[in-house]
């Protein structure tokens, strides 16, 4: 049986851990009450602080993390997959790491990964953001085998980056994963149209989880949460910026129908880049 019911969860995260894990929670049962055997939670499930010191006394480490362990129980109490988009987590170097975690029916980890790429941009406005000076990027993606389907894990600004994504459609991924807390103006410049690419381009699905809403922190994230199929069809969407569920039936066959029309992953071929010069510019002939 290749089809499977997946949700997006959309949040409004806080400030607060433990209201974040409720609200987290009561979109989880929600999403399996609809029959999703995959559920995935946005980026920063656990809070979205966006002040260093603030944001530095609330984390703790991987096997003391809330959103972790409700995560893994309600994976295991609702025989589901659970992806926590991410969430800040303390590693064991002093450093912080912007973590996702998969869970399986059983409640056991299958993968974790660390964000590669670091959101470090200067908008319009004087927007800015510096995630390099809190968080330790990761070095390795990530493609999990979780029975239905093989799947790759990014997080948000991972998405500006499509070698990733091609590397973990080589590596087999059939189901791409981008959980994000894109910001409003970002989002509704670029959200739709990086997140079709990625599917077209590598013949895959994507689901991605947002934040979605004027948060705490002062921040203001897009939502528009989106399921997208291989051809580069929007499935399902939460058109909005509320809080949500986004719950779509995905076939997986449609990822070899798809590579099987476009084959790009097998034509790709090797080259070089030559750059040419600027001509000199000819002398002016004396008079």
């Amino acid at each position: 049986m290749s089809t499977v019911r997946v949700a997006a969860l959309q949040m409004r995260a806080t400030m607060g851990v433990g209201r974040n894990v409720e609200a987290f929670e009561a979109l989880v049962r929600e999403a399996a009450d609809k029959g999703a055997a995959y559920v995935q939670s946005p980026e920063m499930t656990g809070a979205l602080v966006r002040d260093r010191a603030t944001l530095t006394s609330l984390i703790t480490s991987a096997d003391k993390d809330a959103v972790a362990a409700k995560a893994s129980a309600l994976a295991a109490e609702l025989g589901i997959h659970i992806h926590v988009g991410s969430t800040a987590i303390a590693r064991d170097d002093g450093k912080v790491a912007n973590r996702a975690f998969l869970y399986g029916p059983d409640g056991g980890l299958i993968a974790n990964y660390d964000k590669i790429h670091m959101f470090d941009v200067d908008l319009d406005n004087g927007e800015s953001w510096r995630e390099s000076n809190t968080y330790e990027p990761g070095k390795e993606t990530v493609v999990a085998d979780l029975g239905f389907a093989r799947l790759g894990m990014s997080v948000c600004y991972d998405l500006r980056f499509p070698q990733l994504f091609r590397a973990q459609a080589l590596a087999g991924a059939e189901i791409m994963t981008v959980p994000a807390a894109f910001t409003r103006q970002t989002g509704e410049a670029h959200w739709h149209v990086l997140l079709r690419a990625r599917a077209i381009e590598n013949g895959a699905f994507v689901i991605a989880a947002a934040q979605g809403g004027k948060h705490e922190d002062g921040r203001e994230t897009y939502g528009h949460s989106l399921i997208i199929d291989p051809w580069g069809t929007v499935i399902a969407e939460a058109d909005h910026d509320e809080p949500g569920v986004v719950i779509a039936e995905i076939d997986t066959a449609k990822v070899a129908a798809a590579r099987g029309k476009i084959p790009n992953l097998g034509n790709a071929r090797p080259f070089e880049v030559r750059t040419v010069p600027a001509a000199p510019t000819p002398e002016r002939r004396a008079s």
